[in-house]
């Protein structure tokens, strides 16, 4: 099983790794193993959590490569990752057209399984107008990183404790506390990440397994590890 900041890490490792032409688009679901709070990459750590709540229940505090706010992984989140070029699609460096390509295809996953499923906001998934799904990007030269959460069997209790009150907000959440706004949500999770990887059938599909790992990404992955990821400079310097 992978550690939280290696598996953090393979992010920005594949993305790294297709931006100097190692390997193509790709596509990956994973979880964490227990309950982990993800900083966003200028999140501040003492705005956006509840760092002695995190510390005194033996909770990790990691930061991402990417953009957006503060989640909580762990058991019952699935996480997805997707490395999109820019080569083929280079419609997707502006932003706004990356959040519409690839959240019109994790909706059509997720509602084959839950019609009523909506996108409210930049990018964010709903059932019964609560957020399940939040999603974050980062735009390189020639590559898009797109990845996300979807909640459905999450302890969304210790998700509120751990985050304090989101810094940002769309305007449906109509400023709903963590508890209020957040919900599981009945899909399950293999036939989810089989559908999000047939909505991404032009990127290749890899498991969090070290050896079905490219030897380069998993190179990269543990170097980033080693300089960043798990380095206290890195996860605590906002």
């Amino acid at each position: 099983m992978l550690d939280p900041a290696m598996l953090l890490a393979l992010d920005e490792a594949f993305l790294l790794g297709a931006e100097s032409g190692v390997i193509g688009p790709s596509f990956r679901t994973w979880e964490f193993s227990s309950p982990t709070v993800v900083l966003g990459r200028s999140s501040k750590v003492d705005r956006e959590t509840d760092r002695e709540h995190c510390d005194r229940h033996g909770i990790g505090i990691y930061r991402r490569c990417s953009g957006g706010a503060s989640i909580v992984g762990g058991p019952g989140c699935l996480m997805y990752s997707v490395v999109l070029s820019l080569e083929h699609s280079p419609h997707l460096a502006k932003i706004d057209e990356a959040h519409t390509f690839v959240m019109q295809r994790v909706l059509a996953a997720a509602q084959r399984q839950l019609p009523e499923i909506r996108l409210q906001g930049i990018c964010d998934l709903t059932w019964r107008n609560r957020k399940f799904s939040g999603n974050a990007l980062r735009v390189t030269r020639s590559h898009v990183l797109y990845h996300g959460t979807v909640l459905y069997a999450a302890d969304l209790e210790n998700v509120a404790r751990c985050l304090d009150f989101a810094p940002r907000q769309p305007d449906y959440r109509d400023g709903r506390d963590h508890q209020s706004f957040l919900t599981n949500v009945p899909l399950d999770p293999a036939m989810l990440a089989d559908d999000l990887a047939a909505q991404f059938d032009f990127a290749e599909r890899f498991e969090p397994l070290p050896d079905q790992i490219p030897d380069p990404i998993l190179a990269r992955a543990v170097e980033l590890v080693s300089k960043r990821y798990s380095c206290e400079d890195w996860r605590f310097r906002h």
